[in-house]
């Protein structure tokens, strides 16, 4: 009877609270204001609700610390997955046992990416662009678990879900200096000359997906080895996406350092200093970026005296009389 009302609260607040048409994702970037508002206060009512009507007799709480490596793939990665340019990634959470497959859990996050053209392919290492940011993510996901671990002691797994995240993509210029990008309208955004392009938010929403398997260690502690996708809406983690803007317009709207960060073909070694035309291809607009990290799981069971983690299946024998 709990789990049934679990689960109508969850179709409601899915279906009520959480819908976005179809036309704003295709669109692009996460829209700017109410919409994201609303978004972040329903992520925190369903995180501070979620526990109450989970409330059970048996202790099947866990929590979960994470630390791996974090990579991305877009203008500046062509690679879709590789352990190139990739950096540290760390994350923690808790996780509530619906049955002993199907699990509810909601993680914390910070991990870093990056990645420069002199490393990508020949004919885009002209351009000579780079970003670094570091990724905040709060997530609600739902987790399968394959096989019993209560009576095996290895399983594989799959998880999908939603989360929010915060990125601020950067980079240092000839001298060293670390410039942040967005301000920059490097490729328009927010200027009136170019009306379409729109600033990016540095708030986004984003589908994590992923799977791994488990190694069940006692009776409360599981090591996990896991990797999680994350499906963005956004083509801008390194500020490149589509095309060059006029120098001279671009230049007297944000100045010398946004023209200097959007083409830097002239800082390398025999390279163009020519600020390539308006209009000419940047990136590459067609598919929007997403980022990856892959490492090690620790998850320890919560346990009361009464109620030992999933009962192992045991029956407690009557007192005697």
């Amino acid at each position: 009877m709990r789990y049934s009302v679990v689960f109508q609260f969850l179709s409601n607040f899915l279906v009520t609270n959480l819908s976005i048409k179809k036309s704003v994702f295709l669109a692009g970037p996460f829209p700017i204001g109410s919409l994201k508002q609303q978004l972040m206060k329903k992520f925190i009512l369903l995180g501070i609700l979620i526990p109450s009507l989970l409330h059970v007799q048996a202790q099947r709480w866990h929590v979960n610390v994470f630390g791996g490596i974090s990579n991305y793939s877009g203008d500046l990665q062509s690679k879709p997955f590789t352990m190139d340019q990739s950096y540290a990634a760390f994350g923690a959470g808790a996780q509530y046992d619906l049955t002993t497959h199907i699990s509810l859990r909601s993680d914390i996050s910070i991990m870093k990416i990056g990645a420069a053209d002199k490393y990508n392919k020949p004919d885009l290492q002209p351009r000579n662009l780079s970003f670094e940011t570091q990724i905040f993510e709060w997530n609600l996901l739902g987790e399968y678990t394959f096989i019993d671990l209560t009576r095996k002691h290895f399983s594989p797994y799959i998880f999908g879900g939603l989360a929010l995240f915060h990125f601020n993509p950067y980079a240092f210029d000839s001298l060293g200096a670390k410039v942040y990008l967005q301000p920059l309208s490097t490729e328009g955004e927010g200027l009136p000359q170019y009306p379409n392009k729109k600033p990016y938010d540095l708030w986004q929403a984003a589908i994590p997906f992923g799977f791994g398997v488990k190694l069940r260690i006692t009776d409360n502690v599981i090591l996990a080895y896991e990797f999680g996708f994350r499906k963005t809406f956004t083509d801008y983690l390194d500020d490149v996406s589509d095309r060059y803007v006029d120098r001279t317009t671009l230049l007297n709207a944000r100045g010398p350092k946004a023209v200097e960060m959007a083409y830097r073909g002239g800082e390398l070694k025999g390279g163009d200093p020519t600020y390539p035309p308006d209009q000419t291809l940047r990136g590459g607009p067609k598919y929007k970026d997403f980022y990856y990290f892959t490492g090690i799981k620790l998850s320890v069971a919560i346990i009361s005296k009464r109620n030992p983690y999933y009962g192992r299946g045991r029956i407690d024998c009557p007192p005697k009389m």
